[in-house]
């Protein structure tokens, strides 16, 4: 499996250690989200997101996010990953002028609207791993539909 990192990134994930073994991971361009998988660019990613860049969005950036989520729908599979709990998000633990319950409707308005799910992990590592679980089930998604794929072809040769 292999990972690849929008260049844009500005912490990215390592995705080492024993939970992610024969996962490597590569530097590139995306035009969605920060995390995606090779060859796969323009069917699935992942967005990562710091607690006070989620806010942001939310805000001050919400045209510029906004963009992002249509970009992402047309997508098989898009998720944004928060490192940080709802709890956080809806007690207002973070430095912005906007309105908590404000917040937690932006979110749910952007989920249904653009059917994204944002995962809210509670924490860093928690968040890398929801990325890393996210891409592998659809690359495994991905490998029984080929397998399906291929099956019903030798099939119908027969």
């Amino acid at each position: 499996m292999t990972i690849v990192v929008d260049s844009r990134e500005q912490a990215p994930f390592p995705f080492r250690g024993p939970r992610y073994e024969g996962v490597s991971v590569e530097v590139g361009a995306l035009g969605t989200g920060d995390y995606s998988l090779a060859g796969l660019t323009d069917k699935v990613a992942v967005e990562r997101k710091e607690l006070a860049d989620l806010v942001a969005c939310l805000g001050r950036e919400r045209e510029r996010f906004e963009r992002e989520m249509q970009r992402a729908a047309a997508l098989d599979a898009f998720a944004v990953v928060v490192e940080a709990s709802w709890q956080d998000l809806a007690a207002g633990n973070y430095r912005s002028r906007l309105n908590p319950h404000a917040a937690c409707q932006s979110v749910l308005a952007f989920a249904g609207r653009y059917r994204v799910p944002f995962l809210f992990a509670g924490s860093r590592a928690a968040a890398e791993y929801m990325a890393w679980g996210f891409l592998r089930q659809y690359l495994e998604g991905a490998r029984r539909r080929w397998a399906s794929i291929v099956k019903a072809h030798g099939d119908n040769a027969a």
